[in-house]
């Protein structure tokens, strides 16, 4: 045995053990933090802007803020558009008695509760540099919007689930009578998950479903929530001025006409065609 290598062999073993002693005293990342319903309500009420940008996507230019409370912290997005037009002239998608106000972002909020949808962004309302704002949860881990999946067809995002995520939305935006829906607010998380965004041109006044051939099929839960939606949730929903008395009525005459069109497809087709749950 060569004598004068062994100091170097006892140097690195005792390298070796305080390397380890020292990577086991380093504590681990702290784990994400995951916020309830309501503690992002409250953080969203009452955390601290601590820095603002405005961001380039969207006609009404929202402000993208960051919040903190000390202990956590995260962005959201401040809108303040609260417009009305008797007659709004966009072309062929000129409208009469035409809304586009943040209030709809939060009544959306509340209403997707509700119904058990956890793909609507919490919104609160909050007042901000001297004006009523709608202050909504920054979606985390977005992958890209409906416009690049369509372009990209991303490898391993089953059609089958994409499918059903777009029957759902379709069925939301019914409900809502949100008359804006575009590629763009529309955002793919890494998990596959289908956000909707953006509601400030929805609950219009209208109780006639828009496309209803393009309702085919619904998750059972949402379903069976729509027959139990009723107008004591839609108080709740509209409180505070987010919506008027007709816009809340109108979701549910809209409900009504949801609910009859998917119990006529049940009954002619079977629940087995037309009904799904989204693992």
């Amino acid at each position: 045995m060569n004598l004068q290598r062994r100091p170097l062999v006892l140097t690195s073993l005792v390298l070796a053990c305080m390397l380890a002693t020292t990577a086991a005293q380093v504590p681990l990342a702290p784990a994400p933090v995951t916020l309830t319903p309501a503690q992002m309500e409250v953080f969203l009420l009452e955390a601290k802007v601590v820095a603002r940008k405005v961001t380039t996507k969207g006609v009404t230019k929202p402000i993208q803020a960051t919040l903190s409370d000390g202990a956590f912290t995260h962005d959201a997005q401040i809108q303040t558009v609260d417009e009305s037009r008797t007659i709004f002239n966009a072309g062929k998608a000129s409208e009469v008695g035409f809304r586009d106000t943040y209030k709809f972002n939060i009544a959306g909020s509340r209403l997707a509760r509700v119904l058990g949808l956890q793909n609507v962004p919490m919104s609160v309302e909050r007042r901000i540099d001297g004006k009523t704002a709608a202050m909504t949860w920054w979606i985390d881990d977005v992958r890209m919007d409906e416009a690049d999946r369509v372009k990209r067809r991303p490898e391993g995002w089953t059609s089958e689930r994409i499918s059903k995520q777009m029957h759902v939305m379709r069925i939301w935006d019914e409900l809502i009578q949100n008359r804006d829906r575009n590629q763009g607010n529309m955002l793919w998380t890494s998990d596959w998950t289908l956000w909707m965004i953006d509601h400030t041109r929805a609950f219009r006044i209208g109780d006639a479903l828009l496309k209803p051939d393009q309702l085919t099929r619904s998750d059972r839960g949402l379903l069976e929530r729509l027959r139990q939606l009723t107008a004591s949730d839609m108080e709740q929903v509209a409180r505070g001025g987010m919506l008027t008395r007709a816009e809340a009525e109108a979701v549910l005459k809209r409900r009504d006409r949801l609910v009859k069109r998917f119990d006529d497809l049940i009954a002619k087709r079977g629940e087995t065609a037309v009904l799904f749950t989204i693992e």
